[in-house]
């Protein structure tokens, strides 16, 4: 007896099959198929072949690998009985079931009451495939380890790329190479971390940005995750991913994995980068009103910090109008006694001796400047020098004695009197005042991981979202420390980094840009001097990489010289006048053949315009300029490149290249396979090229 299930876009064919009744494994994953092929033979050509030094036979490398039936790896799940003896299963087929994309596949074990579901789902829009797995026990058990639905990596791979990172540093490519043995990782801080973004990234040998197959996975939790990446002894590769090993405290009767976002591409790593961020742009993601224009954005964090005076904001947020913003966000700072990151974090009411009538006079003001207001919450967090702390010690998660963070504890979102509490200060905030825009901060690490606080956590946002749903919501998590599926799907904008240094920014972006969409990823203009690295950056460069995305500005524009203020109106005006379509756009990273060079092109929808981004990231290693190759676009097609902010040419170009000079008329084949050749430049400068197809 066997099964066999296909799931089939126009980019990837996903294939699962069983026999004898046990559990289903992944004989194909690649280029779509057409149909043509026997399931029988498809079946027939996976089986393996097996030698001396062996068992006899080949365990499969199903789904869920089991233990007890010889499989040399890790297994897709470990279990405990609530008295702690360790739980063995054996599943064997119950049903399936098939609705048009969905598959349903439930595997059990009679013997000890355990019910296994694996889900598959195709999204036509994006092509991502979603697989998860959930477990149900007529008995309460212990869950240490459950992997959403396991699937191979490709034989023909010579490295893996997953991500590391710290605050100020997020998005970091590692190259692993693959040999004998596990590669794991595990995020363990109770988010999905600076440290360990919840992604993969396996490119079949030759893959480059643009060209090339490419396989990647996501896995959509916050609350911290362990990824496996292991070469069997036999030469078999699995990937597994789920949530933290042993963060479900608590026995239970019923336990279910994140969404596990797989994607396939045969045009390089942009082919995932593009289904990713169409995914989460327009199946993860749901705006208040998805037909308004992104807003530009004014942050006065690194205007004020704690220091709030109403008629100093006042100022700031009418230059900050001048300049172009559309919303106005009042960080950290405006509530309780609230004069530095000591103290009052969970005491959720308007400190009177800042603001004596209220924050209606600031929000008036910025209304009438035509721009929304947003506040700042870190809702999960308190400090011991706090009221709440006072009346609820026992609300903190954690010994009381334990290690602070940032002079803060955090509150235990599992219990429903902390999320209560929460949700009556917030809705009390957004009840009394127009307050369309929360920026919500995480900046300390969990005690221990624990599934129940981000289950906590979300069950919030929830309640929040659906009582006021035309509040946007920013995740941000000291930056860029809570970026996942999970979160996003309440959530509409990310805060990729807490730098905004510019030159870090460039990067952090380029790298970010494989899995987000630019309409969730903020990036504004900061301070002339960094105030996290101390750089100083050219307002040019420092406005276009913050065009690159969702852009803002977080610095005090009084410390702008007319020159300066001049630089950032026209490009804010620019992205104001592209916002509609880029925010709608494929991020493709560009091949550079300089190192210097840090490159993307955004392209349309319909192929029909494109911007390149080409930052100099440092100083190029040769002198003269490497051609810059294109992507994505029609070959036989004419198209009109123009440099748009050739007047930024400084005194390192002393030539005339065509691009400097003026326009020019170039086929798409020529953009391709040959490019541009760009201005010299120093570094810590950007080019942007506009093309239009003719």
């Amino acid at each position: 007896m066997s099964h066999l299930w296909h799931l089939r876009h126009d980019d990837q064919s996903l294939v699962l099959a069983a026999t004898g009744g046990g559990l289903p494994r992944a004989i194909y994953w690649g280029p779509a198929l057409s149909g043509d092929d026997s399931e029988e033979m498809m079946l027939a050509a996976d089986r393996l072949d097996y030698t001396g030094g062996m068992m006899d036979g080949i365990p499969d490398l199903s789904i869920c690998p089991e233990a007890r039936r010889s499989f040399p790896g890790q297994p897709g799940m470990v279990l405990r009985a609530g008295d702690g003896t360790p739980l063995a299963p054996r599943l064997v087929h119950v049903s399936d079931a098939r609705d048009g994309d969905v598959i349903r596949l439930t595997y059990g074990d009679a013997d000890l009451g355990l019910t296994y579901v694996a889900t598959f789902r195709l999204h036509a829009t994006s092509g991502v495939i979603e697989a998860s797995a959930g477990l149900h026990s007529e008995v309460p058990i212990r869950v240490e380890w459950l992997a959403a639905p396991v699937l191979p990596a490709p034989q023909l791979s010579d490295e893996m790329i997953d991500f590391s990172g710290r605050w100020i540093g997020e998005f970091q490519p590692c190259h692993r190479t693959w040999g004998a043995g596990i590669r794991m990782r595990e995020s363990r801080t109770g988010r999905s971390g600076h440290e360990h973004f919840p992604g993969l990234i396996v490119p079949v040998r030759g893959a480059t940005n643009t060209q090339g197959q490419v396989y990647a996975f996501h896995y959509g939790w916050s609350g911290g995750h362990r990824m496996i990446a292991e070469e069997l002894p036999d030469g078999r590769r699995q990937i597994q991913f789920g949530h933290a090993a042993g963060s479900e405290l608590e026995a239970g009767t019923s336990f279910q994995t994140a969404p596990l976002l797989i994607s396939f591409s045969k045009r390089g790593m942009n082919g995932c980068a593009t289904v990713f961020q169409r995914h989460f742009r327009d199946n993860i993601i749901r705006f208040p009103d998805p037909a308004r224009a992104r807003p530009v954005h004014y942050n006065c964090w690194e205007a004020v910090y704690f220091d709030h005076d109403v008629s100093e904001l006042q100022q700031i947020a009418t230059l900050a109008a001048d300049l172009g913003a559309e919303r106005f966000v009042l960080d950290d700072g405006w509530f309780g006694r609230r004069d530095d990151d000591l103290r009052a974090l969970g005491d959720w009411t308007v400190d009177p001796r800042k603001y004596p009538d209220g924050l209606d006079p600031l929000i008036n003001h910025i209304h009438g400047l035509g721009m929304r207001f947003g506040i700042w919450f870190e809702p999960e967090m308190v400090n011991p020098d706090s009221d709440l702390y006072r009346a609820h010690p026992e609300w903190a998660l954690g010994d009381a004695d334990q290690l602070l963070g940032r002079q803060q504890m955090v509150l235990n979102m599992a219990l429903p009197a902390v999320r209560d509490y929460l949700y009556d200060h917030i809705a009390a905030m957004l009840s009394q005042y127009q307050i369309d825009y929360i920026k919500w901060d995480h900046n300390r690490l969990l005690p221990m991981p624990d599934a129940a606080q981000t289950r906590g956590v979300y069950e919030l946002l929830d309640r929040l979202r659906a009582d006021f749903p035309h509040v946007e919501i920013e995740s941000c998590a000291s930056g860029g420390g809570r970026i996942d599926a999970g979160i996003l799907s309440r959530t509409h904008r990310v805060w990729l980094s807490d730098s905004n240094d510019a030159q870090e920014r460039l990067r952090i972006q380029h790298d970010a840009a494989l899995f987000l969409p630019a309409c969730i990823t903020g990036s504004h203009v900061g301070p002339r001097e960094c105030h996290t690295s101390g750089r100083v950056l050219d307002i040019r460069f420092r406005a276009w990489v913050a065009a690159q995305r969702h852009m803002g500005f977080e610095m005090d524009p009084r410390e702008l010289t007319p020159e300066e203020a001049g630089v950032l109106r026209d490009v804010t005006g620019w992205w104001k006048a592209n916002r509609d379509w880029m925010m709608q756009a494929d991020i493709l990273r560009l091949d550079s053949a300089d190192p210097a060079v840090i490159a993307e092109q955004q392209l349309a929808g319909d192929g029909a315009r494109f911007v390149v981004f080409a930052g100099i990231a440092t100083t190029s290693a040769q002198i003269s300029q490497r051609p810059l190759r294109l992507t994505g676009l029609q070959a036989d097609a004419r198209y009109r490149v123009d440099l748009r902010n050739r007047d930024d040419a400084g005194p390192a170009s002393r030539g005339e290249p065509a691009l400097k000079a003026g326009p020019l008329e170039l086929s798409g084949q020529f953009l391709m396979n040959h490019g541009l050749i760009l201005p010299n430049s120093f570094p810590q400068r950007i080019w942007v090229i506009e093309g239009m197809r003719l």
